[in-house]
């Protein structure tokens, strides 16, 4: 299954830029043995509106003209559901024995995501009550990706 990271905004070159790929390229490796590879990511421009329900939604026409069709939608949001990272593993397992191609995970920009996003995503998921930054939250996504990968593979790398 290809898993799909979809984000508003880019990362800069510098140190959230190289462990963001770090941790796709550790997934990538690891990933196709257990059928979880490849991983990629495409970025979508911030939106330039100043209202904030037009930025909102122009970011979402944005995000959903990077989603495979019949990609399962995993939405990042501190609203969401708090999973650890073996109840991930399960879900993405889940996904991928459910035959599903694509699995994309959507990261908003510093505003979040619309509704557009979030209502018909299969799981809205939090990592914590907490509000990351968009740069921030995409670096924990691809590393709980890799964990997930470990886990699945039975390697140490998570000791849970």
């Amino acid at each position: 299954m290809r898993l799909l990271i979809a984000a508003v905004g880019s990362l800069k070159a510098g140190p959230e830029r190289i462990l963001c790929e770090r941790y796709i390229e550790r997934a990538n490796a690891a990933g196709r043995a257990v059928g979880l590879a490849p991983v990629e990511v495409r970025e979508v421009a911030e939106s330039g509106k100043r209202n904030l329900k037009e930025r909102l939604a122009d970011e979402a026409k944005a995000l959903a003209s990077v989603t495979p069709a019949l990609a399962r939608r995993v939405a990042l949001d501190a609203r969401g559901r708090n999973l650890s990272s073996e109840e991930f593993a399960s879900k993405l397992a889940a996904l991928r024995a459910q035959g599903a191609a694509t699995a994309v995970f959507y990261v908003g920009g510093p505003d979040g995501l619309s509704e557009e996003i979030r209502k018909p995503a299969d799981l809205v998921l939090a990592f914590g009550s907490a509000t990351l930054p968009h740069q921030l939250a995409r670096i924990v996504l691809a590393e709980q990706i890799y964990r997930a990968v470990t886990i699945l593979s039975g390697h140490p790398y998570h000791r849970g």
